[in-house]
């Protein structure tokens, strides 16, 4: 049935009563059945499972995905399938929706774990204790629910704001229980309780969810499936462990992950030398620089979420990153090579043929930095070049407030849990920055009043477009507070990173409830079933965080190298390089010169490359233009200055899947986009984004199973070759490389 909602008129004339008792007589659904025990252990369950694939995913591509309609979908299938069995009853569409709220809740916990504490141990290079991973994270998280609810009254009660990902979640909803019993007062029983219809239980919106499901569970049997043949972790077990293989002779047989392989192996000789031409420019192989494919079906469904303009811009980054500028800067000596100590000559040139590259190590250097000033610029430009959202975000507080009787007090949660709670956990964080960060007390009580005026921005920025712009917000504090204590990372990365886990939480708590208010659910409930979910994702996320990143780290092996050889990271990355800058320019001495020489490059603070600085300037300038004709084409404009920055720093292997994904799903739409209701629009165009989620979930969950058993159980390379770290590019490639000194 149709979601009952306000008219534009309404919601400019009406008082926030009257729009307050309006809700309550035509859309509270009383005590149905709601954060009941089942719908907690499912949202639980279910949040604990997102989590991981989010923090998977995150590390590769450093976006967090919305997991609700997913969550919604999942918990649906479950209970009908119990119902069907006699095992259980469906569930209620309210208990389905704190289920959404909880698995949403525990999803974005992931946030911090690879952007500000990835970024701490890089530049400390020291593993936190995992307690303390948890708790700074539940705190600062429950702060941002504590400092959300006094907004939720005005952002969705009284201005009605849209929250799109949260109106379509309870669309979906709505679709899924088409014959749920109407809300508000006059449709309530004695006891509180909706009065229930006589209408059948199955219905077109009941099979068009069936529909939906069943192509989540498809997709994510074929990605797990895949995964499967290609994991080296799960062939080590069937061939090592129940077929008897022999680890000391034997090599591991599996589908190859790596698509171009066969460009490089048949041009070398038993001992891994080239021997005939492979791919290269200058004399670089392209592995060398990072461009390899490998074949990931997480990122073709990404690429599907994402669309065509997105993933060009990230080709256009690519391309012009690793096929332009690394090797240019690696010919005119600006990058130097992983081993050149080794391999360095007398008189300070290398032969090519003896380098060793790799994109992290190509990232680390040089390339980063004009990813990330395109990346910052666009986001910051994004944010400011909107003066509406800024002073609409501050509009509110200045109204003249009401002084009728509150009709909705019984289930609101009350304001004295905030006006108690925010400065009780802010105490709190400021404490646990100090002792564990090294956080002066009085820099980390400046920066909460900041903190809570950034997440009033970013929850309305939220509310309008659905997009969150912790990653532009947070570098506010990093550089204000990097800047007045500047030698200590801690306090650039930590307060930083209390704003994007506040800022995060109190969107998504708002996205959450935006739901609920059209299902006219208890918004207390909504609340605890949040917490809830902040407490899943923190158990699930953090001990899968060390298993995935830092077992089997050797000590002569720094956290950031140990890392980002293997995952993308590139929010960590971004972190990190700012506050490595940060950390440069105040631990300089007095007097010392600006340009720095070290192995031979100029650097500023002895950290930038003086080239890689030009080259910011160059990115920030493009993403100026860039992001203004986005703006003045109001969007349509089909380059994206954020998406050309990421893809710089986002391995090419993930780039080059997520395009063949979007131009795949892209070209599947335009064939359907017009065949409503046949089985190709069902799938391809109504199903999207269930079929994406569905390739996403299968393929990273069986890759979280594979790397626990890489940590926890041994096995030998996939091929001898692979243990050859020096190997030549080409029978021509013996080129003599200068440094940038010789120059």
């Amino acid at each position: 049935m149709a979601l009952p909602h306000l008219t534009d008129e309404q919601t400019r004339t009406w008082t926030r009563s009257q729009k307050d008792r309006w809700w309550l007589e035509t859309v509270f659904r009383g005590n149905m059945p709601q954060l009941t025990f089942r719908a907690a252990v499912t949202g639980f369950l279910l949040g604990g499972v997102l989590s991981a694939t989010n923090l998977y995913i995150g590390a590769k591509t450093g976006w967090s995905l919305g997991v609700g309609v997913t969550s919604v979908i999942l918990s649906f299938v479950i209970f009908r399938a119990m119902a069907r069995l006699q095992l259980s009853k469906d569930m209620s569409i309210l208990e389905n929706n704190a289920v959404q709220s909880i698995a949403t809740a525990a999803g974005y916990m992931t946030g911090p774990l690879i952007s500000a504490l990835m970024a701490y141990m890089f530049v400390t290079n020291t593993v936190m204790a995992w307690h303390q991973m948890l708790i700074w994270n539940v705190v600062a998280s429950i702060l941002g629910v504590l400092v959300a609810f006094p907004m939720k009254r005005r952002f969705i009660n009284d201005e009605q704001q849209p929250f799109p990902e949260g109106r379509a979640c309870a669309v979906v909803l709505d679709s899924l229980y088409p014959h749920a019993p109407a809300g508000g007062t006059k449709n309530l029983d004695a006891a509180g309780l909706p009065i229930e219809s006589d209408a059948p239980t199955d219905g077109a919106g009941v099979d068009t969810g069936l529909f939906k499901a069943k192509a989540l569970a498809w997709a994510a049997g074929i990605g797990a499936a895949l995964q499967l043949v290609v994991a080296t972790g799960y062939m080590a077990v069937l061939q090592i462990s129940l077929l008897g293989t022999s680890k000391a002779t034997d090599t591991l047989k599996k589908f190859p992950e790596r698509l171009d392989e066969w460009l490089y192996t048949p041009a070398k000789d038993a001992a891994g030398k080239v021997i005939s031409w492979v791919p290269n420019i200058s004399g670089i192989q392209l592995d060398k620089l990072g461009m390899t494919v490998m074949f990931d079906l997480s990122m073709v469904g990404a690429g599907g979420l994402m669309g065509m303009r997105v993933a060009n811009s990230l080709v256009i980054g690519m391309v012009t990153n690793y096929l332009v500028l690394a090797p240019l800067m690696i010919m005119n000596g600006e990058i130097l090579p992983k081993n050149f100590k080794k391999i360095a000559q007398a008189d300070g040139t290398y032969e090519m043929a003896d380098a060793i590259f790799g994109r992290a190590h190509l990232t680390n250097t040089w390339c980063l930095w004009w990813g990330v000033s395109m990346m910052l610029t666009a986001s910051m430009l994004g944010l400011f070049a909107k003066p509406k959202v800024l002073l609409s975000a501050f509009s509110g507080m200045f109204k003249r407030r009401e002084v009728n009787e509150d009709c909705v007090r019984h289930i609101e949660l009350p304001l004295w849990v905030s006006f108690v709670g925010v400065p009780i956990f802010s105490a709190l964080i400021i404490w646990l920055n100090h002792e564990w960060f090294g956080v002066s007390i009085w820099i980390g009580a400046l920066s909460i009043p900041m903190i809570v005026l950034l997440t009033l921005i970013a929850a309305n920025a939220t509310a309008l477009t659905s997009t969150t712009p912790t990653a532009s917000l947070s570098k506010i504090t990093q550089f204000t507070f990097g800047a007045i204590q500047p030698t200590n990372p801690g306090t650039n990365l930590m307060t930083a990173g209390v704003t994007t886990e506040v800022a995060s939480n109190a969107s998504n708590l708002l996205m959450d409830i935006k739901p609920g208010y059209m299902l006219g659910a208890k918004p207390r409930q909504q609340a605890w079933g949040h917490c809830i979910g902040i407490v899943a994702g923190a158990l699930a996320s953090t001990p899968l965080f060390y298993v995935l990143f830092l077992w089997n780290r050797t000590a002569d092996v720094s956290i950031e190298q140990h890392v980002s050889e293997t995952w993308a990271v590139p929010g960590a990355l971004q972190w990190a390089a700012i506050s490595k800058v940060i950390e440069g320019m105040g631990s300089s001495p007095a007097g010392a010169s600006l340009v720095q020489t070290v192995d031979g490059i100029q650097k500023l603070w002895g950290v930038l490359p003086v080239s890689a600085a030009w080259a910011m300037l160059a990115g920030a300038t493009i993403a100026i233009i860039l992001e203004s004709a986005r703006l003045i084409s109001r969007g349509k404009f089909p380059i994206s200055a954020v998406a050309i920055g990421l893809g710089v720093v986002l391995p090419p292997e993930s780039t080059i899947m997520m395009w063949l994904g979007a131009a795949f799903f892209a070209t599947m739409e335009h064939r359907y986009i017009k065949r409503v209701g046949e089985f190709g629009w069902r799938l391809w165009v109504d199903s999207k984004e269930a079929v994406c989620a569905g390739l996403i979930a299968g393929w990273a969950i069986m890759g979280i199973g594979d790397g626990l058993i890489a940590a926890f159980l041994p096995y030998p390379s996939e091929t001898p070759a692979a243990q050859v770290e020096v190997v030549p590019t080409s029978p021509t490639a013996a080129t003599t490389v200068p440094t940038a000194a010789n120059h």
